[in-house]
């Protein structure tokens, strides 16, 4: 089965690398839930092993179909080691709400979350090198990186491009509310409640030296105070490359 926009099937298959195990109820494997929560993101952690020595990098991503891509500096011990070849879990998490119950046990967050997994490359052509630093700014700043002085010879060498194809990945989810054993809603006396939690935009504190008559730009529009980051980045990402507006905001999943 084709998904929407061409690449491949809708649903990733469950194995044993990427099958959710507990709470089997919370996982997700079709493509739509699994982008929805990446593009969303800003920040992940990427998990990998370096001489039997597992580490975990946090470091801001994007996804371009069904590859994912970051940067670090070339001299990283992260990225010469991912440039070789590399396996790694690539992670992102969106905490939506703090859940207290009756018990210990059943205190809980609700989250969007995914796990992906893949092969680290390096991009070596330079044209594509270029092409992607320019996608990293506009993900996140619509349109920006032509407004902007490009890149200069020393920044291209100093910058290494990280890509990903994404062999399999699941995404888990909870957004319910306070779930206590039938007992203890008579039996304890607790208060419980669940509190969204949510990352909002601030208002821009522009440059001191900002230029006379320099304006904010219309792309810059979803960037409005109070606003969920989540959803601005949903909105960002399906700005810059041209995606339908249809699921621009974010599911509110916080119960």
């Amino acid at each position: 089965m084709t998904s929407a926009d061409g690449r491949g099937a809708d649903t990733f298959p469950k194995t044993p690398v990427n099958q959710v195990k507990r709470a089997p109820e919370r996982g997700h494997y079709d493509r739509a839930t699994i982008y929805a929560i990446l593009d969303a993101a800003l920040v992940c952690h990427i998990a990998y092993v370096i001489d039997g020595r597992p580490y975990c990098t946090p470091t801001a991503f994007w996804r371009e179909g069904d590859h994912l891509y970051w940067h670090g500096s070339s001299a990283s011990r992260m990225i010469r080691a991912q440039g070789q070849g590399l396996d790694v879990c690539l992670t992102v998490t969106h905490l939506d709400a703090l859940v207290m119950a009756r018990s210990g046990f059943h205190h809980s967050v609700n989250y969007r979350s995914v796990m992906a997994f893949g092969c680290a490359h390096v991009v070596e052509d330079t044209a594509e090198k270029l092409r992607l630093m320019d996608h990293f700014i506009d993900r996140l700043y619509p349109g920006r990186s032509s407004l902007i002085r490009p890149p200069n010879p020393p920044e291209i060498k100093g910058t290494t491009m990280i890509g990903m194809a994404i062999e399999t990945a699941s995404a888990k989810i909870r957004d319910k509310h306070v779930a206590d054993d039938e007992e203890d809603y008579a039996a304890i006396a607790a208060w419980t409640a669940l509190y969204p939690v949510t990352q909002i935009v601030g208002a821009a504190s522009p440059c001191p030296r900002q230029g006379p008559g320099v304006t904010l730009p219309d792309d810059m529009a979803d960037f409005v105070p109070g606003a969920r980051l989540d959803a601005v980045m949903a909105k960002t990402y399906r700005r810059t490359f041209g995606l339908s507006d249809e699921a621009d905001d974010v599911p509110d999943t916080r119960g």
